[in-house]
């Protein structure tokens, strides 16, 4: 290092690319049209070297921020750097390129200091629909990716300062809401664009050279601490099983995430050999979401005062056999791909619970409910909203789980009542936490929820993508399993029909579709729970029993 750089600048720099990345964050947010990115935060920022290495990332979607990675590696290998120019903006989707599903949208922009490219500002969207068989574009009963919406090679979206107007003409015409479709993309470019000058101006302090220097410290201390927190835990070979309920096409067919996972001098190698293979419904996961997955894991069981960056990954390594759930081959559809992210990490996380107990919890509902509600407003101008609904996390060995929250890579929020009931024809009845379904132990897993729907005007395209109704969440050290998801619709003519896990279907006016999310798993006996815990359990309505 050199004498000039010393720890304190080198500090100073750190925190101000992180600053930088909030800043993206914000402007995306703030700046989008769709409600799943402005209340569900389904949007992420991040900065990377002009290798590719991450610099900084912004409290936002783990699965986007480790999914960038590949995505901008893929746009560099189609526009290598001697062939970009200050203003320029790359645009990729295509997971089989380099993506990870459809309606995640990546944007990338080259940073220009003195001339020169100095960094890289990318944003990542999930735009409310791309096209395809079903309003929302994840349709659960696709069986190829042609029918999941359209695809996105490398491209270029702005060329110096001119936008490829073809391009938005072309996507205008093949999605549902052109309008915001082009809204958030206009929000993405606004974040790269505020990630660059950004950094230009700090580069103007620093001035190129020094700030390379930096960045190349940055990520070199980053993989140090992490393989100093690796190598804590003892060296071995651990071993996980989970399994989806299935592929939303054979509805009665399982899914086995399978994890051989080794620690050793070398690092964190995650062999993914037995896992099922790829799968007729859009469950699969290609191979840049499995290293989200891994990223997170690895992240999760490392110190989290370091910082987040490209070197902390430097250790990770990956079997992940082709043809798999976790390696399909094209044309294999993916667009559900989330569900399988999580299951993934769950079972990387899994397979540390006995030699991490005071770190790996009990397994969550790691549930992520995705609803999509498409419709026709009075007008007869289309609608299309999605849901975010979360599950209950796993006990820990000092605490109970979370209710109702996001785990295991996904950092999203549910739709708000009143953001749901302003922008399209449907009521929700019912909204609290459900009683009972955190799995009982000496701490108790987390609560999911009870949601209910109402359609007011019109007919309504629905997809529900589940999971754990089959396979409830796991207890840990003696803990009970949390209770499995399930969901139902009652009709206005007095039927009653039950929601497999993955499902497509039509609602009517005075229909209600109430939806009931997973818990987490228990920890510990529960005979040894303390008795005041349980009986404030039992006075807040989170059980109706003694355990």
């Amino acid at each position: 290092m050199s004498d000039k750089l010393d720890p304190v600048t080198i500090e100073v720099v750190r925190n101000k690319l992180d600053g930088i990345a909030s800043e993206m964050q914000s402007t995306l947010l703030r700046s989008s049209f769709s409600p799943i990115v402005k209340e569900g935060l389904d949007a992420s920022a991040s900065l990377f070297t002009i290798a590719g290495e991450t610099l900084s990332q912004a409290l936002a979607v783990p699965i986007h921020l480790a999914t960038l990675i590949p995505v901008v590696r893929a746009l560099l290998d189609a526009y290598p750097l001697e062939t970009v120019k200050e203003g320029d903006i790359y645009i990729l989707n295509d997971p089989y390129l380099g993506g990870t599903h459809l309606p995640d949208i990546a944007l990338m922009m080259p940073v220009f200091h003195d001339g020169k490219p100095i960094a890289l500002s990318a944003a990542m969207t999930h735009h409310q629909d791309v096209g395809g068989m079903t309003p929302g574009s994840v349709p659960t009963n696709a069986t190829e990716i042609f029918q999941e919406g359209i695809r996105i090679p490398p491209l270029k979206l702005r060329d110096g300062e001119i936008l490829n107007d073809t391009f938005f003409r072309m996507m205008r015409q093949n999605v549902r809401m052109p309008d915001s479709f082009e809204g958030d993309l206009n929000a993405q470019i606004a974040a790269c664009t505020v990630g660059a000058r950004r950094l230009a101006a700090l580069a103007e302090v620093q001035g190129n050279e020094r700030l390379s220097i930096i960045f190349e410290e940055l990520l070199d201390r980053s993989e140090r601490m992490t393989r100093s927190a690796l190598s804590e835990i003892p060296n071995g070979t651990y071993r996980y099983t989970e399994y989806m309920d299935n592929d939303g096409i054979d509805m009665e067919m399982p899914i086995r995430i399978q994890v051989a996972l080794t620690i050793d001098e070398y690092g964190f190698h995650c062999d993914f050999t037995g896992t099922s293979p790829q799968v007729r419904g859009p469950f699969n996961c290609v191979q840049s979401g499995t290293a989200a997955a891994a990223c997170f894991a690895l992240r999760a069981v490392t110190d989290p005062s370091i910082p987040t960056n490209g070197g902390c990954f430097r250790p990770l390594r990956l079997t992940l056999p082709e043809g798999s759930i976790v390696n399909p081959v094209e044309p294999a559809p993916v667009n559900a791909r989330t569900a399988t992210i999580k299951r993934i990490t769950s079972c990387i996380l899994g397979a540390l619970k006995e030699v991490l107990p005071d770190k790996v919890p009990a397994d969550s509902g790691n549930e992520l409910l995705i609803l999509m509600f498409g419709g026709q407003r009075g007008n007869g101008a289309n609608y299309v909203v999605g849901d975010l609904v979360a599950s209950g996390s796993g006990a820990g060995s000092h605490s109970d789980g979370v209710d109702m929250i996001e785990t295991d890579a996904t950092n999203c929020m549910n739709l708000p009542v009143e953001a749901l009931e302003m922008d399209v024809p449907i009521r929700v009845n019912r909204f609290g936490l459900r009683t009972n379904s955190g799995g009982a132990g000496a701490h108790r897993g987390g609560l999911g929820c009870v949601r209910e729907y109402e359609i007011l005007r019109g007919d309504v395209t629905v997809t529900y993508r589940g999971e754990r109704h089959a396979y409830p969440a796991s207890g840990s050290h003696g803990g009970d399993a949390g209770a499995p998801a399930s969901a139902k619709v009652d009709r206005a003519d007095g039927s009653t029909e039950t929601i497999p896990s993955k499902h497509v279907f039509s609602l009517s006016p005075g229909d209600r579709l109430t939806i009931e999310t997973a818990g987490g798993g228990g920890y510990g006996d529960p005979g040894a729970r303390n008795p005041n815990q349980a009986a404030k359990d039992r006075r807040d309505g989170k059980v109706s029993f003694d355990p």
